[in-house]
């Protein structure tokens, strides 16, 4: 039986969810999309008879391998989307999120499937976040947050933690984009705001930009 939009849904904020070892509470759950949790408590309940999760009344839900996958081919679903958006129709990083809100919800296999063949067979979104391969399996990667780097390292610009417009828009227009090459200058005591090197320019960016902004050493 196909899974509906709701169940995708909620099977994304459990791939976004989960800690190091596959938990999440209802209250996250609840929070993250924004809805009540005697709902949220209903659709897992749904899902444990699925076998996605393992739920037991007061305790953290264990999302299980099948319901792990079912949740990373919803989000292949988008990331290819993003990828085509922009690698085929010339739109923005910063344009892409909600077609592709619309369009992870399309059922056909084969049409990803060819999307992901034309596109070469992407590792990474334009945002820099791993695509799911077709069994769900998702490449792991060692980044860290821009905060947490110190002043005269090196480092890549890798990804972003959150890929919302206002944020990507941000970005874009202090041209920091991709695998743009960031030497830390100045590290604020006040306001911890990061000067940074970028090619011959310098910015400042504020904690709130350096918390989710993510770069590799």
């Amino acid at each position: 039986m196909r899974t509906t939009l709701t169940e995708e849904n909620y099977l994304k904020a459990l791939f976004h969810l989960v800690d190091n070892e596959g938990k999440v509470t209802i209250n996250e759950l609840s929070k993250f999309l924004n809805v009540k949790m005697p709902s949220v408590n209903n659709m897992m309940k749904k899902f444990s008879e699925k076998k996605w999760v393992i739920y037991e009344t007061y305790k953290p839900l264990k999302v299980t391998e099948k319901g792990r996958r079912e949740a990373a081919l919803v989000v292949r679903k988008h990331r290819l989307t993003e990828m085509f958006l922009v690698q085929k129709m010339n739109f923005g990083w910063e344009n892409v999120h909600e077609i592709a809100e619309q369009l992870e919800h399309v059922h056909s296999k084969i049409f990803f499937d060819k999307m992901d063949e034309i596109l070469d067979h992407p590792k990474f979104d334009p945002h820099g976040e791993p695509i799911p391969d077709k069994d769900g399996n998702i490449i792991s990667q060692d980044l860290q947050k821009l905060s947490s780097c110190k002043v005269g390292e090196n480092v890549t610009f890798a990804s972003v933690t959150l890929s919302d417009d206002a944020f990507l828009n941000y970005l874009t227009d202090r041209k920091l984009l991709l695998n743009t090459k960031i030497k830390i200058i100045k590290i604020e005591d006040f306001d911890k705001s990061v000067t940074v090197e970028i090619g011959e320019k310098q910015e400042i960016l504020s904690k709130k930009a350096t918390e989710k902004i993510l770069v590799k050493r």
